[in-house]
């Protein structure tokens, strides 16, 4: 679901990619902080960007956002996230 969220993501279809993303994050078998979990979030801001909803979008990186505050800024995705969120405001 992940990978084909991304080649989506790729492709330019944001509709297809969230649908892929939130699959992930309706599943109960995985811990909020689990890796792939916040993953998703991100690749959800990022297809909620593609389709023009804004807010959705960022909703979803602020939960992502959340669930790093204590990672180590330098961290690349990181600063990704960050940068594409803050164009978001």
């Amino acid at each position: 679901m992940y990978v084909r969220g991304l080649a989506y993501l790729k492709m330019g279809q944001g509709n297809e990619a969230a649908q892929e993303f939130q699959k992930i994050l309706s599943l109960r078998n995985f811990a909020a902080t689990d890796a792939l979990m916040s993953m998703a979030q991100l690749g959800l801001g990022r297809a909620y960007r593609l389709q023009g909803e804004k807010q959705k979008s960022r909703t979803a990186y602020q939960d992502f956002l959340a669930t790093w505050k204590d990672a180590d800024p330098d961290i690349p995705i990181l600063k990704e996230a960050k940068s594409e969120y803050a164009k978001l405001l």
